[in-house]
């Protein structure tokens, strides 16, 4: 596997970075910066962070390289599903770590799609993990860490006035894509979370991140572990690992 992004010069893009300046910054969260176009108000830059945390930030680190691993992959899996006919904010890179991307009225909801048991999924039920769920199995949780993130119902979607199933035909039709893609890398997709929002034309987007960071990535057979679950259960470098990632990806998007 190989780790260091320095020695890695081909795999990066090589726009020029914006220049991203506090009074533009809308929003910090933990592992990523949103900033305004000044001229215009409907793009957005996304800035990634060398920065991992996980039980809702209350363990943190700061890898080297993870903020540029984390931008590329996302970009290259944005690319990929729009030249699919899927919907997201995604407009180009800037510089390593830097995306130009549509702004958002983020659903409070997050959706997770599940192929595989891991996680949540198994503290939770009786299940064990590894456990192949077909059809995948299609989650939401309230976006809000202050309550660690609840769990919902479908009915208690829709009580919050709204629509959870345009969400999940998007998701599944998401899954398909990720499905066909990492079987290419000898890679299971386990799960991961997607985020939406409405753009100012009021179409649903795919919004915030794809990287390991908000999915589960196991070598088929091994099930050797290439997401931040790595860094959770302290089992190993996660930089090293989304750059497997990064660099098979690339031979396939």
């Amino acid at each position: 596997m190989s780790g260091d992004l320095k020695e890695q010069p081909n795999i990066f893009y090589t726009k020029v970075a914006p220049l991203l300046t506090a009074e533009c910054l809308l929003q910090e969260g933990k592992v990523k910066s949103l900033y305004r176009m000044a001229d215009e108000p409907e793009k957005v830059y996304i800035h990634f962070h060398d920065k991992v945390t996980a039980g809702n930030g209350r363990r943190v680190d700061f890898p080297e390289g993870k903020g540029k691993v984390c931008c590329l992959i996302s970009a290259l899996l944005f690319d990929m599903l729009e030249s699919r006919g899927i919907r997201t904010h995604y407009l180009d890179t800037q510089g390593l770590d830097t995306l130009l991307c549509k702004k958002l009225e983020i659903v409070p909801v997050e959706v997770i799609v599940r192929n595989i048991t891991a996680g949540s999924i198994v503290r939770q039920t009786t299940l064990e993990e590894g456990t192949i769920l077909n059809p995948p199995l299609v989650e939401y949780f309230l976006k809000d860490d202050a309550k660690d993130d609840p769990l919902l119902t479908p009915d208690r979607v829709a009580l919050m006035g709204i629509d959870p199933e345009p969400m999940k035909d998007a998701a599944l039709k998401i899954n398909n894509h990720f499905q066909i893609l990492f079987a290419q890398l000898n890679i299971d997709i386990v799960d991961f979370k997607l985020e939406f929002g409405y753009d100012f034309n009021g179409n649903l987007c795919l919004g915030d991140e794809l990287s390991p960071d908000n999915m589960r990535l196991w070598m088929k057979g091994t099930k050797e572990r290439f997401d931040k679950d790595l860094f959770r259960k302290d089992e190993g470098d996660i930089v090293g690992a989304y750059t497997y990632i990064l660099e098979e990806m690339r031979k396939f998007v």
